[in-house]
């Protein structure tokens, strides 16, 4: 075996993602035969709806998808990503204030690569999405996570301004993974606000915008700012709302500076996304949006059942219900460590996987030890068997 020390220090710091790494473990135990529930990636259970797969059929069948396309995607992808963000925000954005990705992480990655030099500061809220910090590391950046003790997981102006030192990037996720939290119109304005005021860009990733539950209003930051001639983007993509995950396809939208520079980088790393996921997305953002809205009550009726689950269970506790993405981000009491002679939640997810054979991730890949994340998007018999195992567990500790 190869010395780490012949790697590069880049690759050294960088973790790897919590969440594959639970959910590959939990793969391996189910391909050995175990029976094992999986609850560790946030990646939805319902196949893609026929329309969207029908789509990226008859684009190969037709010879469409055979040749590269350009690096930010085919001009139908864009106007059609431009025209579903006019129905949605009200906002006009032109088909050159959006590239299109490999998925909502490449659009990230390349965010961060152009915008991110040795020793800037990034922040973001706690808990945090995992990849959000490793890739500020692999720029070389610093990534600083901030939390306010008036609110659950939200980044907040108070936190902010506590800051020494201007952030030259902030990522805000709306609704968050891993928490759930939605924010208001008002927080949000107040982030918009703060951004421009002290120069600094501002990365809304709303990935998980479609995806809120029980009358709860998601505001959009292109609801309430013009994209032209400010640093302000947001990333998006068809994996969550689409039950897409499978196709990498995500897409940014922004002032065509920051798109033009992000070509540059994209072109010499992908080239230009799977073309016949474009074909696929095609008609996912523009077709028949009624899937979404299954999928989205599909995720209420689990929520609500769930959540009603969880409160009951004695030693882990929820500081408030979730209202978007399909997490739970469970907090393990520390008495119940204690009676366990676990250390930490790493080690409660580890030997929740080994005896009971539930995957979660643990909080400390968040930035939040003593944390669970436990995703909904598994049908409710497989959630109410999970649930009865962790019960189990807990109570025979």
């Amino acid at each position: 075996m190869l010395a780490e020390e012949e790697f590069t220090k880049r690759s050294q710091k960088v973790q790897p993602s919590a969440t594959l790494a639970v959910s590959k473990k939990a793969k391996e135990m189910a391909a050995a035969g175990e029976d094992v529930i999986n609850l560790g990636t946030g990646e939805p259970d319902f196949t893609t709806p026929k329309n969207i797969a029908q789509a990226a059929i008859k684009a190969i069948e037709t010879g469409k998808t055979s040749f590269y396309t350009p690096v930010g995607g085919v001009l139908e992808l864009r106007q059609g990503i431009a025209d579903l963000t006019k129905k949605l925000t009200g906002q006009e954005i032109k088909a050159n204030q959006v590239t299109v990705t490999t998925g909502a992480k490449m659009a990230l990655y390349a965010l961060v690569q152009i915008l991110v030099n040795p020793g800037d500061l990034v922040v973001s809220a706690k808990p945090y999405w995992v990849s959000y910090a490793e890739q500020v590391n692999l720029a070389d950046g610093k990534f600083l996570a901030l939390s306010d003790d008036t609110t659950a997981g939200k980044l907040t102006v108070g936190a902010l301004n506590q800051l020494q030192k201007t952030p030259k990037l902030i990522i805000l996720n709306n609704p968050t993974n891993p928490s759930g939290i939605l924010y208001t119109k008002d927080e949000v304005q107040a982030i918009l606000d703060w951004a421009e005021e002290h120069g600094s860009f501002l990365i809304v990733d709303e990935i998980y915008g479609r995806l809120v539950y029980n009358n709860a209003v998601f505001t959009s930051a292109l609801s309430l700012r013009e994209i032209a001639n400010s640093k302000l983007i947001v990333v998006d993509g068809v994996s969550k709302s689409y039950s897409m995950t499978g196709w990498r396809l995500g897409w940014a939208i922004a002032d065509e500076t920051v798109i033009k520079n992000m070509n540059k980088v994209l072109g010499h790393m992908t080239s230009n996304p799977s073309a016949v996921s474009q074909a696929a997305a095609l008609e996912a953002v523009t077709g028949d949006q009624g899937a979404v809205e299954e999928l989205r009550l599909a995720f209420e009726g689990r929520l609500n059942e769930t959540f009603a689950r969880i409160e009951q269970i004695d030693g882990i506790q929820l500081a408030e219900k979730p209202e978007g993405a399909f997490y739970f981000f469970i907090r393990i009491e520390d008495w119940l460590l204690e009676k366990m002679g676990l250390s930490n939640s790493a080690a409660f997810a580890e030997k929740l996987l080994e005896d009971e054979k539930v995957a979660v991730p643990a909080g400390e890949g968040f930035g939040m030890p003593g944390y669970l994340r436990m995703s909904y998007a598994k049908d409710q018999a497989s959630l109410n068997e999970a649930l009865l195992r962790i019960e189990h567990f807990i109570h025979n500790a």
